[in-house]
This record gives structure tokens, sequence and C-alpha cells, in this order.
């Protein structure tokens, strides 16, 4: 009796791309089942034919809305970055930054942002976008922050003992074994604040500020009991918040290709 060959690799690429899309035609069937035959009411959840065509219906106006909310999570989540490897830096290279930046950062990772948004909103006025920018860069802090201070000691203390025997300087051990030490970690901290920052900023949106975001419109069209409409916004801010974990997921991926093999071992 011959065993059976394991499935080639084109077939297991094939079948990662179909098994999620398969898993959702079933999901969008039972959802429309349940809305057309067993009569969920729209207000609980509208169907996916309704949503669809709310879609298409006012699609300048999502599009628009999508590209305020992109731009809200897109500033936040580079001002957190910069600022939580600024922070990083410092705090990997003084034990008195650190002592003092483990707190914050501590109450900053528990900090509710549907408590802190309507506050940004109104201390910053009613016409600006800078406190939903600052919600999200608040969202995007925190993991950039603990990724990349993990990653700048994750450097093996041999290896510095070894480029201080070959009399290197401190941007020399900086370049060949901290920072490519440190990039593996701070790639996974920025592919999860890419999707923090998005959810952060559209709910920032929905609590006050300034008309034009996702958030916004979700929240007036849900009190106009246009409940398909609000659900199309939800699916533009899904699509929004997919195409900045993909985008930071490919950064990664090319960033770590750069990287010499064995400088994370």
């Amino acid at each position: 009796m011959t065993l059976s060959s394991a499935p080639s690799p084109t077939a297991q690429q094939g079948l990662r791309i179909l098994a999620p899309i398969a898993l959702g035609v079933v999901g969008l069937g039972l959802w429309q089942f349940l809305v057309s035959v067993v009569g969920v009411s729209d207000y609980l959840l509208p169907s996916p034919a309704a949503i669809v065509g709310e879609l298409v219906a006012f699609a300048p106006a999502i599009a628009g809305a999508a590209a305020v909310t992109g731009a809200n999570a897109l500033v936040g989540l580079v001002v957190g970055m910069v600022v939580a490897v600024t922070l990083a830096a410092l705090a990997s290279r003084w034990h008195a930054v650190d002592a003092m930046a483990s707190p914050v950062v501590a109450a900053l990772a528990v900090v509710p942002i549907v408590a802190l948004a309507p506050v940004l909103n109104s201390m910053f006025g009613a016409d600006s976008q800078f406190g939903r920018q600052a919600i999200a860069a608040l969202a995007a802090f925190v993991p950039v922050f603990v990724n990349a201070l993990r990653g700048l000691r994750q450097a093996r203390p041999i290896h510095r003992e070894l480029l201080h025997a070959y009399a290197a300087t401190g941007a020399q051990a900086f370049r060949f074994v901290t920072l490519p030490s440190a990039v593996p970690h701070l790639m996974t901290g920025i592919r999860l604040a890419s999707s923090l920052a998005v959810i952060s900023a559209l709910v920032a949106e929905y609590f006050g500020g300034p008309r034009g975001g996702l958030g916004s419109f979700i929240s007036t069209s849900a009190a106009t009991s246009a409940y398909a409409r609000a659900w199309a916004y939800v699916v533009a801010g899904i699509v929004i918040g997919l195409a900045f974990f993909l985008v930071t997921a490919l950064l990664e991926r090319l960033v770590l290709r750069r990287i010499p093999s064995g400088a994370t071992s």
C-alpha cells in the first residue's frame, strides 16, 4: 500500500487563497438566508444585498468618508510610530528614561478610547481633526514602543563585546548588531499598530468632531434608521483596516528580506 503524497506547494498556496474565500461565501449565504428566509429584522442585521445596494448608491460619499478616516489613521500611525521609536531608543539607552516611560505607557495601554475621544474632540473644536489623529497616535504608540524596546534589547551581549574587542564605534555596533536585531520586532509592532490606528480613528469619529469620517456617518445613519447604509460605512472601514494591515505586512516582508540571515538569532 502506498501513502498518498503531500500536496504540492502550488496546491497549498491555492488552498490558502481559496479556503477563506469559500468560508466568506458560505458566511454571506447564511447571512442572506437569515434575513430573507428566517426573517431577521433589518435593524438587527441588514441583508448583504441591501448593504451592497447602499455601497453602490452612496459610493462617492463613502469614498470621501473613507479618505478622511484613512488620512486620520495614517497621520496617527506615523506620529505614534515616530514618537514610540524615539522614546524606545532613549529608554533602551538610559534606565532612568525607561523607569519614567514604563508607567506612562502602561497607563496609555488601558485608556478607554470611548471616554477619551469626546474629551479630545471637545478640546480641539468641532472643525479640527487633531483630536481624532491624536487618538489614533495614542493607539499606535503602545504596540510600537513595546516591540521596539524589546527589539533594541534583543542583541546578545557577546555580539556587543565582540564588536567592542574590534574597536567598533557606537554607531557601528548599532548598525551591525542592535538594528538588525530590533527591526523584526519593530515591524511586528507597526503591523499591529496599523489596524489599531484605523479602529481608533473610526471610533473617535463616531463620538463627535467634524463631520466627514466614516465614524460620524455610521452614527448619523444608525440614528436615522438607515441601518444598511450604516453597515455600508462599516464595510468601508473594514476595507481600510485590511489595506493598512496588508501594506504594513508587505513592508515587513520586504524589510526582513534585507536583514542578513541569522541577525536575529
